[in-house]
This record gives structure tokens, sequence and C-alpha cells, in this order.
């Protein structure tokens, strides 16, 4: 048991001035930060506008939208232009028995036009099944828009958190360094004993480790910030979680989310171009029926030398009507028809991912709540001890050990409370992610919008031309 005047001495040197300065010190140097400081709708904004996989997936999408021309090429003429040239020795024996010999510069030049009349239904279905795919990759898009969002939420509170973990760390570093030295003073004077000062000593160390711990956290999230933002943290601003968005009861986050859940949807029009795929496949199964027009021009081909030019001009009707492929067409179409079964599957495996998705969300958010109110309550209770404690060491009543670890309980509690501050946003915006809400629109986010539909609009008519509409 160490001694009440040991123990006075220590508790004498915890004055509340301590925390002061230091609280003091830290937002001075924060304050040059402050002018350029950084909201989560500012960082999320960034990470709508020029996330890579976010990007990556606007350009798939627009590479999805060329399916819809490609099938509406189906209906449009075919046009080939054709040219021919060579050069013939000719040697003709006569009946009698005469012979003509000649050089022949020959070429033929040509235009064909086919058009398809009727090919079992394929092309308007094929044209049906790329619709299907691009609305499927529209949901596939914004479920990447969602995922980033949801990573940009998550990287920001992960910085804002270590930030603040950092701080804190610093905090009880710097208190547990004015206890050090204050104990070993004690010591030199005879008023406490060596054990003090090796409590002391193991404190400090243990802080100082757990502060390295914390900087290094904080680094790697400052690193995941960069990668998902596209910028390095400044000084962010505390972040308020996204209640006002959510459904006040779980029943109806389960219903939004079977409605709005891109991957639901998603898989939904999979399950369209499933459905279109037998169509397509079945139409081989019909007569197809086409026009073919042509004009050409042939100059010395005669080899019995009577022409020297004939020009024709040509329109044949054509109708094939499929016998027997050797069951090739069948099954394609029965293959078709598993494809389809495949993805009606699946859309029942997405509706109850995403179900349980969402009431994992629902649990985690309301969780979070808890959490947090616990880890208040925690902080509070553990601010009062500590200051009792330090009074009745004051009075003889304590020990420095018992400061210490009054010290300790409180800092393990902030932790966990800056913890559960992260939780608590990201818990809302997972929740808003499994409903299908986690997007720009609902957010209201500061950008302009990527809309899909205008370079589909900008493609699906055009009949020509290499250049795709940003000009590339």
């Amino acid at each position: 048991m160490l001694s009440g005047r040991g123990t006075a001495g220590i508790g004498s040197s915890f004055p509340g001035i301590i925390h002061s300065a230091l609280v003091a010190a830290v937002l001075a140097a924060l304050a040059p930060r402050i002018a350029c400081a950084e909201t989560l709708p500012d960082a999320l904004v960034r990470a709508y506008q020029g996330n890579p996989q976010l990007n990556a997936e606007r350009a798939k999408l627009r590479s999805t939208d060329e399916g819809v021309p490609q099938a509406l090429s189906g209906y449009r003429p075919q046009v080939t232009v054709g040219l021919s040239a060579g050069l013939i020795s000719l040697r003709n024996l006569l009946p009698d028995n005469t012979s003509q010999s000649a050089q022949l510069k020959p070429w033929v030049a040509g235009i064909t036009l086919n058009q398809t009349l009727f090919n079992g239904y394929k092309t308007g279905n094929t044209v049906r099944q790329a619709e299907a795919q691009i609305r499927s990759g529209r949901e596939s898009l914004r479920a990447v828009e969602q995922s980033v969002l949801l990573d940009g939420a998550t990287a920001y509170m992960g910085v804002l958190s270590n930030q603040s973990l950092v701080e804190a760390q610093r905090l009880n570093v710097q208190f547990l360094r004015e206890t050090l030295e204050t104990t070993r003073t004690r010591l030199r004077v005879g008023d406490v004993p060596p054990t003090d000062v090796a409590q002391a000593e193991a404190r400090y160390a243990r802080a100082t480790a757990d502060l390295n711990n914390a900087e290094v956290a904080l680094a790697i999230s400052q690193a995941t910030y960069t990668q998902v933002i596209g910028v390095a943290p400044g000084h962010l601003v505390t972040a308020e979680p996204a209640d006002r968005l959510l459904p006040r009861t779980r029943d109806e986050a389960i219903a939004l989310a079977r409605r709005e859940n891109p991957t639901i949807v998603g898989a939904t029009y999979d399950v369209d171009a499933a459905q279109f795929a037998v169509s397509i496949a079945e139409s081989a199964l019909y007569p197809t029926l086409g026009v073919q027009g042509n004009v050409s021009r042939n100059v010395q081909t005669d080899t019995t030398l009577g022409t020297t030019r004939t020009d024709q001009a040509s329109i044949i009707g054509t109708l094939n009507m499929p016998i027997y492929d050797g069951g090739l067409a069948a099954s394609q179409v029965r293959q078709a028809k598993e494809g389809l079964t495949q993805n009606r599957v699946l859309l029942d495996r997405v509706r109850a991912q995403a179900e349980t998705a969402t009431i994992a969300a629902w649990a985690t958010h309301e969780g979070a709540k808890t959490g947090l109110a616990a880890a208040q309550a925690e902080v509070r209770a553990s601010t009062i001890a500590l200051d009792g404690v330090r009074k009745e060491a004051l009075a003889g009543k304590r020990t420095t050990l018992e400061v210490l670890n009054s010290q300790q309980d409180l800092i393990l509690a902030r932790a966990r409370l800056i913890a559960a501050q992260q939780d608590r946003v990201v818990a809302s915006y997972t929740l808003l992610s499994a409903i299908g809400h986690l997007d720009r629109a609902h957010l209201a986010l500061k950008s302009q919008d990527y809309d899909p539909q205008t370079h589909y609009q900008q493609v699906r008519d055009v009949w020509h031309g290499l250049r795709t509409p940003s000009g590339q």
C-alpha cells in the first residue's frame, strides 16, 4: 500500500489546466485548416465525379448502349460494292480450223443491296433483348455508385475517427508524461516509493504504443480516403447520420429494398433478356424472307469475244424454309430455356440476399444507436469517476495506481465513443444503400448528374460514324 503522503503529491499534479492547455493547442494547430474544411457531402461529390471504379462502370454501360444500334441494323439494308479486274490471254479454235487470239483486260463493278423482310422476329427480339441488357446495366451502374458512395462515407468516417483517436491518444500521452515527471520528482525527494515511478513508466510506455498504433491506422485510413475520394483528406468536419432519409420501420425498409434495390431490379431485367434469348433462338425455326437488288457492269469478260460490255440490273426475292439442321436450332432453344430458368433462380436468390442485407443493416443501425448512447454514458461516468479519484487522491484516500487506472478507463471509453460515432454514421449509410437510396439524387449532392439516358439517345439511331459522342 502506498503512503497517503505520496498519493497526495501525485494527486496535486493533475490540474485541469493541463487538459485545457492541450485542447487549446490542438485547436490552434487546426485553425489554419478550418478555411479548407471538407464535409462528408463534399467528399461524396468528389467520389461521384472522379472515382475510377465508377467511371469505368459508366464506360461499360456506354459500351452496352451500342447493343441497340447493332440490333437495329437488322432492320436496315446491307449495301456492298464490288470491283474486280485482271488480264486474260485468250486463243479460241473455230469450227473452220481457224483461231482467234486476244488479250483481254476484264473488269467488273457492281453494287448489291440486301434487305431482310422477315427473319422469324429475330431482329425485334434482339432489339428488345439489347434494351433489357441496357436497363440491367443501368442498375449495375447504380449498384456501383452506391458501393462507391458507401466506401466514400466509410473512408471519410475512418479518417475522422482516427484523427480524433490520435488527438485523444496524444492528450493521454501528454497527461502520462506529466504524471511521470512529477512522480520522478517526488521520488527524488522521498515522497513516493519506486513502485509509483514504475507504474507511471509502464502506463506511459503503453500510451506511447497506443499513439503509434493510432497514427498507423490514421495513415492507412488516409490512403484509403485518397484512393476512394481522389484527393488527400484535409480538415474533415463532423458528419451526421443519414437518418432523415431512412424509413421509419423495418418492414418499410424491406419493402423499399424489394422495389428499389439495384441488384434486384437488375436481376429482373436479366430475366427479361433471357426470355428474349429464347425467342431469338426460336427464330431459327421460322422461314426467312428477303430481297436482293444488284446493279453491275462487266467489261471484256466474254471469252467468246461476242460482247465487249454487259450492264445488268436485277431484283431477286428469296425465301428460305428450314427443314432440318441436324438439331442445332432445337438445342439452342433448349439451352436458352435453361438460361432463363437460371436467371429466374438467381432473381429469387438476389431477392433473398437483399432482404437479408436490409434486415442486417436495420439491426446494425438500431444497435449503433444503442451503442453510441452507451458509449456517451460511459464517457460521462468515466469523466466523473476520474475527477472523483483525483480529489480523493488529494485527500490521501486514493493511490497513484488508482488514478492511472481511472485515466486509462476514460481513454478507453473515449476510444469506444469515437468508434461508436463512426459506426453510427456508417450504419445509416449502409442501410440507405440496402434500400437502394444511396445515390446522388436522394443525397442531394451538389454535382451535375450523370444521366445514362443521354448517351443512349445519342447512339440509338446512329446509322454510321466511328467517333463516340465524346469525340473519341
